[in-house]
């Protein structure tokens, strides 16, 4: 028959040091240990009649998120210029997203400079040099060229820079 230690798969002394500190950390006594055998105390039965539902609780739910391993499943969120939303996330969005629907995409078209961290956003878009030093920056899109345009009668009034 196996050990506790066995089967969560760690030494008896590893196991044996995480209940030491647990006990220390609670400054109660779990276990009465003797040579040749260990019992729970009274502390330590309310603590597992406390814990072992939870437990049963949390191997459930990893379970549920063990289903979503290997496979794209959840909300992605980009922050992004309306410029760079309509030229070119959907562009190459809206062909893709038939192919996952476990995937949602929540987009925020803003002009502000947004930390992207801080906002929990996982895609960044920017133009240029507009990047966070510690943010790791791939370039999507060619260079676009950008011109203003206006009437003779407008830069009469309004000299270029």
């Amino acid at each position: 028959m196996p050990t506790s230690a066995a089967q969560i798969g760690v030494t008896q002394s590893a196991l044996s040091q995480t209940v030491r500190s647990l006990e220390h950390r609670l400054d109660l006594k779990l276990l009465n240990r003797t040579t040749r055998s260990v019992a729970p105390t009274e502390a330590g039965e309310q603590l597992f009649r406390i814990v072992e539902p939870r437990l049963a609780e949390i191997e459930a739910e990893l379970a549920v998120l063990g289903n979503m391993r290997g496979r794209p499943v959840g909300t992605v969120r980009i922050t992004a210029t309306e410029h760079a939303v309509r030229s070119i996330v959907w562009p190459r969005l809206l062909p893709w997203l038939p192919n996952y629907p476990e995937i949602k995409i929540e987009i925020s078209s803003d002009n502000r400079f947004v930390d992207i961290v801080a906002e929990r956003f996982d895609i960044g878009i920017r133009l240029g040099g507009d990047v966070a030093k510690n943010m790791i920056a791939l370039r999507i899109a060619p260079d676009m060229r950008m011109v203003v345009v206006g009437s003779p009668a407008y830069f009469k009034r309004n000299p270029p820079p």
